[in-house]
């Protein structure tokens, strides 16, 4: 599989449909990843963590992927990330809104699998949002 489709699928097949099932296919077993949400995870067990982390939280997640970049083992991807906060987030209590917000992630890949992934979001946005919305859905 070319870097382009691989990183689609990642996105489409992972954490859009939440198809555990593909990550022996698009995960190298060795994998690390670091999330844009501070979080550090290796392996598929590790990444199934911070897939549920993040999916339940934000009912009807999505990765958008804008743009990508592939230069030999390495993939670089610009996504819009969005989803309705339905569960505890970053420290603040269901809204029940949709909220969404830019982020980039660096791919490493290894044997057409993904060895490693490093995402930087724009987390200022998402948190003055999350406290918009608290205000917003406050009595």
């Amino acid at each position: 599989m070319n870097p382009d489709d691989l990183v689609h699928c990642f996105y489409e097949d992972l954490w859009n449909r939440g198809d555990k099932a593909q990550i022996p296919k698009l995960l190298h077993e060795s994998f690390t990843f670091r999330g844009s949400l501070g979080q550090t995870k290796h392996g598929h067990n590790g990444f199934v963590e911070y897939l549920d982390f993040v999916r339940d939280a934000l009912d009807e997640y999505r990765c958008e992927v804008k743009e990508i970049v592939c230069e030999g083992n390495k993939a670089f991807a610009q996504v819009l990330f969005s989803g309705v906060h339905q569960k505890p987030f970053l420290g603040y209590s269901p809204t029940f809104k949709r909220v969404q917000w830019l982020g980039a992630a660096l791919f490493t890949l290894v044997e057409d699998k993904i060895v490693d992934l490093w995402v930087v979001g724009d987390l200022d946005a998402l948190r003055e949002q999350l406290s918009r919305n608290k205000e917003s859905s406050a009595p």
